[in-house]
């Protein structure tokens, strides 16, 4: 009896339940299925980065299966089909937790039921599911250090074998991969990249080695500093499922058994990684998370808009380097560090006072590790308008914070290269710089790096009188 196997966020063979759990009982179908031409009422369609992510991470899954069945349409529709084709008895799939994944699989499931089809689902993707954690009083977590406390406390189920034997069935009508139109082609803004990233589960089990080699010792003390290798870049690989949370958890906790020197930088890296846990349990109790202010006092916001300094915000041209710094690696690698994520995000909502939507979608589009939960949690807790969020008042100083994280400048010359002759002690407000030390390093402010598009202390005291119409709604 053959089993469809839905891949769909786990595209990896090792700890993969539905896929072993397939296996056991013989030949297997394994399919997936592009649905982010059905529209934003149905699935909202991926960014362009992580399009070309899956496109990668898909040709590697299909050499590391021997085959994989490419479709593009209606989940339901197309499952079906294949059941009827193919004398399908059983399905099976790993859980996904986003809104529309919940009322999907559920509508397909009872349809599959109704068929006469066995259907199972597993938990794949997290850690814990968003309904296993409570608080004391059975509800949800809106805090992370007690959700933290209690992921500690339940521990991680042990990782899923990869299975060694596998019969693969395959459709000689699927798509090809060509044919899901993944890439970019004009222009091919990608170009290159497959030399700063290694998508499917090969490169993510090398992306992980890589960090416990490199950046794990100190993690604790610089996971803060952009111009250090002491961050794990896993976020793309897990957000694809090409590593499970479970994998990255049994094998820090091993290492850190054989030296326990590391148990400090472990526990801070795994805190780390069960914010993404935090993120989902969010999403699946509050579901208008993505689109809606968590707190809905932020409606009170006074929000601006203004289409120029969006753009300066979008291509790294603010005139603030820590700032562009952080755009510009965006921009040209699909990832930025998660303290100048911070930063940048603070910039937009605070300085520019642009709602947190523009900077979610801009971080969807472009972002190899956009994720829907991740990235709305993310975006609400700097603008404080979402759970256990930073204080309102809490406005990160553009200036002060490249100094702080950036002290020898290594990453702002790396990615504003207009700035790299200018001495560091002028190098995170070129604006204060006297002019002859700006003509030394060949800068023209207003001509070859741009003058500040906001005053930080107009722009800080403007954030905080809108934040006192937030106040006054909550009251």
């Amino acid at each position: 009896m053959s089993t469809i196997v839905w891949f769909r966020q786990d595209l990896r063979l090792s700890d993969n339940p539905a896929f072993s759990a397939a296996v056991e009982s013989g030949a297997v179908l394994p399919v997936f299925i592009a649905e982010d031409d059905v529209g934003r009422s149905a699935a909202r369609p991926l960014g362009g980065t992580s399009k070309w992510w899956l496109h990668h991470s898909l040709s590697s899954l299909s050499r590391d299966l021997g085959g994989l069945s490419l479709y593009r349409g209606d989940p339901e529709t197309i499952l079906m089909d294949l059941v009827e084709k193919f004398g399908i008895k059983r399905v099976v799939w790993n859980r996904s937790y986003d809104p529309h994944a919940v009322k999907r699989d559920t509508t397909i499931k009872s349809a599959l039921k109704n068929a006469g089809i066995e259907v199972q689902s597993f938990k794949a993707s997290l850690l814990f599911e968003p309904w296993e954690l409570e608080t004391k009083s059975g509800g949800p977590f809106k805090v992370y250090s007690p959700f933290w406390r209690a992921a500690k406390a339940k521990g991680v189920d042990v990782p899923v074998k990869r299975p060694v034997e596998v019969e693969i069935v395959r459709d000689d009508a699927a798509l090809s991969l060509v044919d899901l139109e993944l890439l970019p082609m004009k222009p091919d803004w990608a170009a290159g990249w497959e030399r700063l990233w290694s998508p499917g589960e090969e490169g993510a089990l090398a992306r992980l080695e890589a960090f416990f080699e490199t950046g794990l010792s100190g993690y604790g003390d610089k996971r803060n500093r952009p111009d250090m290798p002491n961050v794990s870049r896993l976020s793309p690989h897990l957000r694809f499922g090409e590593i499970s949370p479970r994998q990255v958890w049994a094998a820090t906790q091993h290492l850190v058994d054989r030296d326990p020197s590391l148990a400090k930088d472990g526990d801070k890296f795994l805190s780390e990684l069960v914010w993404r846990e935090f993120s989902y349990h969010l999403l699946y109790h509050f579901p208008k998370l993505v689109d809606e202010n968590w707190r809905p006092a932020f409606n009170s916001y006074p929000w601006r808009d203004s289409d120029s300094d969006l753009s300066a915000w979008q291509r790294g041209l603010t005139g603030y380097p820590i700032v562009d710094a952080g755009m510009r690696e965006l921009w040209h690698t699909g990832y930025m560090h998660n303290r100048v994520r911070m930063v940048v995000a603070s910039f937009l909502v605070k300085h520019l006072r642009m709602h947190w939507r523009k900077g979610e979608d801009w971080f969807w589009d472009t972002l190899v590790d956009a994720d829907i939960a991740n990235n709305a949690a993310s975006w609400q807790w700097v603008t404080g308008s979402g759970a256990d969020a930073a204080p309102y008042f809490r406005i990160f100083n553009p200036i002060t914070q490249g100094e702080k994280f950036d002290p020898e400048g290594t990453y702002i010359r790396q990615w504003v290269p207009e700035l790299k002759d200018l001495e560091t002690a002028y190098l995170f407000a070129p604006f204060d710089a006297p002019e002859k030390a700006l003509q030394k390093a060949g800068i023209r402010l207003g001509e070859t790096y741009p003058e500040p598009i906001v005053d930080h202390a107009s722009a800080r005291q403007a954030a905080l009188d809108g934040y006192e119409k937030v106040k006054q709604a909550a009251a």
